[in-house]
């Protein structure tokens, strides 16, 4: 019995150790498990002001209030030199872009 119970004891911290390093290796590799082909395309500084237009327009794309998230894209991306990926959410991936608030505290950026 002795032994079934240090067996069962080693079997769960084996598990959770195993655990605990998939955790490390996902968050060594990208954004809370967000994976993106080229990291580079996507962080602070990773755009060119020039490349905002296109870049807005794709981000804004999928939005019935067009307009204004253009000119608020923009102006976000000429500041941060970012725009997350997809069309909504992932702002984490441009720290400039997710932090700048209204007066109102709410979010600048679309």
């Amino acid at each position: 019995m002795a032994f079934a119970n240090k067996f069962l004891a080693l079997l769960i911290f084996s598990l959770v150790i195993i655990s605990m390093l998939q955790t490390l290796a996902m968050a060594s590799q990208g954004h809370a498990g967000q994976h993106y082909d080229n990291k580079s395309k996507y962080g602070p500084g990773s755009l060119k002001s020039f490349e905002c237009p296109s870049q807005c327009t794709r981000r804004c794309s999928q939005t019935q209030y067009h307009k204004p998230c253009m000119f608020f894209c923009q102006k976000c991306c000429r500041k941060c030199l970012c725009v997350p990926p997809g069309y909504y959410g992932n702002k984490a991936v441009c720290p400039c872009y997710n932090n700048w608030k209204t007066q109102q505290g709410g979010p600048k950026c679309p």
